[in-house]
């Protein structure tokens, strides 16, 4: 492992999460690569291989679209996340990228002020990197229960 793809990894992972947690959220497609693959499933689903997600997107225009549809037709009780974010164990590198997973627990905060644990998991990431810079060509956000709360609404 080169410090330099771990520092790519851990920038990205940090200035995505933080894009979240406080906004604005129409900058986070810019995380991904136009043609990339987002998906949010559960663990068991995941170590069955089942291809299904709670979320899928396979272009960064769909999660455009996503973030266009929080802002102007869903309705949604509003709330914050936050991030919490292990550091990214890298698992593969090649030439113009990497591939990696990273921990992950999501609080969310309600507008009253109720907070708790929304999600855990991992995300299972693959990287492209250019000009100094870490893109997603693909992210798998695989979250430990299968109770997936029916308000998820915004990115993991």
């Amino acid at each position: 492992m080169t410090t330099d793809v771990f520092g790519l990894l851990s920038r990205a992972q940090a200035e995505y999460a933080r894009c979240i947690d406080e906004g604005p959220l129409e900058d986070w497609p810019a995380f991904f690569e136009e043609d990339c693959h987002y998906r949010i499933t559960t663990a068991d689903n995941h170590r069955q291989g089942l291809e299904a997600g709670v979320v899928w997107a396979d272009n960064r225009r769909m999660l455009a679209d996503r973030i266009s549809a929080l802002r102007e037709a869903n309705i949604y009780e509003a709330h914050t996340y936050r991030h919490i974010l292990g550091q990214p164990a890298i698992l593969e590198e090649f030439g113009d990228g990497a591939r990696s997973e990273t921990g992950f627990i999501v609080v969310r905060v309600m507008r009253d002020g109720t907070t708790g644990i929304f999600a855990t998991g991992r995300y299972i990431d693959r990287y492209r990197f250019d000009n100094g810079r870490a893109s997603l060509a693909e992210r798998i956000v695989v979250c430990d229960s299968s109770a997936i709360d029916t308000l998820l609404a915004l990115p993991l």
